[in-house]
């Protein structure tokens, strides 16, 4: 069957709904022809990957940002069938193509799906809590709990008319007047440790927030998280501390923990910090703690 392209015609502040027709004459003058489905809403495209995966689409493209990514590879995986999936970012931060060494250019991911290339990668399954449930969701570049979260929020409801690194400048800000830090009881791998955080990153790649070098270290597949927890005496010592993120001097400071796992539990044992210590999944705001994750080693096959 053809290729399916899986298109959030809201990304990138609603751009790449104005360049659908460019996206796909590009790729099909190098792939042949495709056929392109349009994202509704928050998981529309898990439903329309899903939905291609097992009508037999060999491929599925992410068209967007890295919400759109993650939730065409959650389709895919639920669909427990074996598509390959691709990625052409458009979104606001394009953190995970940063990861994979993709340059920003339509040609550029247009050649990279054409080369039949493929690779392996891990992803994380979590279950953690939204609106008093338990919910289910894989990710592949990096799910973080805490001011994160919040941020991620603030993205979602502002303008992004600004591009994406100044979209999330004014959301960190109006994220850290509200933040609490969360005192963490976290089981890693099987040891129960304790922790005091404004942000705690599970890492299989290594960028997020819009450019944001989190987890230098972090390889996404090699069966393993890199974690990084982010403390600070204070709030504003936190604001001056976060931006050694974007070039991963970070990791130099006394208040941040590294270390790697296959497994972690949380949860919170500071109530009043239970409203604003939220999660970011791949960038998108999804629910808060508990919250359990394991590694899924080489779960996804990605083209290009």
């Amino acid at each position: 069957m053809k290729p399916l392209l899986v298109v959030n015609p809201k990304a990138g502040g609603g751009r790449t709904g104005a360049i659908i027709g460019d996206v796909r004459g590009a790729l099909e003058r190098k792939i042949g022809e495709v056929d392109v489905v349009q994202t509704t809403g928050r998981g529309s495209a898990i439903d329309l990957a899903e939905a291609g995966a097992k009508e037999g689409r060999e491929l599925v493209v992410a068209v967007g940002g890295d919400g759109t990514f993650s939730e065409v590879c959650n389709g895919v995986l639920r669909s427990k069938k074996p598509a390959r999936v691709a990625l052409i970012g458009q979104g606001t931060g394009g953190d995970f193509r940063k990861t994979l060494g993709i340059e920003h250019r339509l040609d550029k991911y247009v050649d990279a799906i054409a080369s039949g290339k493929e690779r392996s990668l891990d992803v994380g399954k979590a279950r953690y809590r939204e609106g008093g449930n338990d919910h289910e969701r894989y990710f592949v570049n990096i799910l973080s709990a805490g001011m994160g979260g919040l941020v991620d929020e603030y993205v979602a409801s502002g303008s992004r008319a600004l591009g994406g690194t100044a979209a999330y400048f004014i959301a960190s800000t109006k994220a850290l007047l509200r933040v609490k830090p969360g005192n963490l009881k976290c089981t890693i791998d099987g040891e129960v440790v304790r922790m005091r955080s404004y942000m705690i990153a599970i890492c299989n790649g290594r960028y997020f927030g819009s450019g944001m070098h989190v987890a230098p270290m972090a390889l996404v597949d090699d069966g393993k998280f890199e974690v990084v927890s982010m403390d600070a005496p204070s709030k504003m010592a936190f604001a001056a501390f976060s931006r050694k993120i974007y070039d991963g001097s970070h990791l130099r400071s006394r208040d941040v923990r590294h270390f790697s796992c296959e497994k972690i539990e949380m949860d919170l044992e500071n109530e009043d910090a239970r409203e604003t210590f939220r999660l970011d999944v791949d960038g998108e705001p999804l629910g808060g703690l508990p919250l359990a994750i394991e590694v899924i080693p080489r779960a996804i096959v990605l083209r290009g």
